[in-house]
């Protein structure tokens, strides 16, 4: 799912801080975060960010489990429906009150 927050007066440090998400790597200027929702590394939500001013992107999707073999993306990641449409709305919501 992807969506913008835009005149957002924040870094992405404190963005990824406010909404409980760690960066776990950078390229370029997109970043990638993620939210743990158990103390396993999955199901987690994942979502890629990039930051031009105060604007902000994110593509944001759930992975449940880690990729099936070495070197494999595939996932079975959740790009759209309830779950994600929560988070989402839950990013927006905690953005919007900064």
């Amino acid at each position: 799912m992807d969506f913008e927050i835009k005149n957002l007066e924040k870094n992405i440090v404190g963005v990824a801080r406010e909404l409980g998400y760690v960066i776990i790597d950078t390229n370029d200027n997109e970043f990638n975060l993620v939210r743990k929702l158990t103390g396993d590394n999955y199901p987690r939500f994942h979502a890629y960010v990039t930051q031009q001013g105060t604007d902000f992107s994110f593509s944001l999707h759930l992975d449940q489990k880690k990729p099936s073999y070495e070197g494999s993306h595939a996932h079975s990641g959740e790009y759209f429906g309830p779950v994600v449409e929560t988070e989402a709305d839950r990013i927006k919501e905690a953005l919007k009150n900064l």
